[in-house]
């Protein structure tokens, strides 16, 4: 109940698999956060969830993801059909009030 449950820890998939991976929040919390970095990359901001709904997400989110959040459950975020570009670490984070992000573009 003190910190955000992320699983599976490891998920390795072939070319045009789906993936799902499951995200527990932190009792209490309504904001969800979605981001992967990939190898060679910086952190990316995919989605932000609030109570169960996309508050703002990514061109890339919308192409590649989805993240279903039922109620009572895990918030999820799945690819339909992998491509080596998803290869990255994710990561998920939870909040009770929203957090403001600025972009640096």
């Amino acid at each position: 109940d003190t910190e955000v449950i992320q699983s599976p820890g490891h998920l390795v998939k072939g070319k045009g698999q789906k993936a799902k991976m499951d995200c527990v929040p932190i009792k209490g919390h309504i904001n969800v956060y979605w981001y992967r970095k990939k190898p060679e990359g910086a952190f990316e901001f995919l989605a932000y969830l609030k109570n169960q709904d996309i508050v703002e997400d990514t061109e890339v989110f919308q192409q590649r993801f989805l993240a279903p959040w039922p109620q009572n459950s895990p918030c999820s975020l799945e690819i339909n059909s992998t491509k080596a570009a998803d290869s990255a670490l994710y990561f998920c984070a939870s909040s009770q009030s929203t957090v403001l992000r600025i972009s640096s573009s």
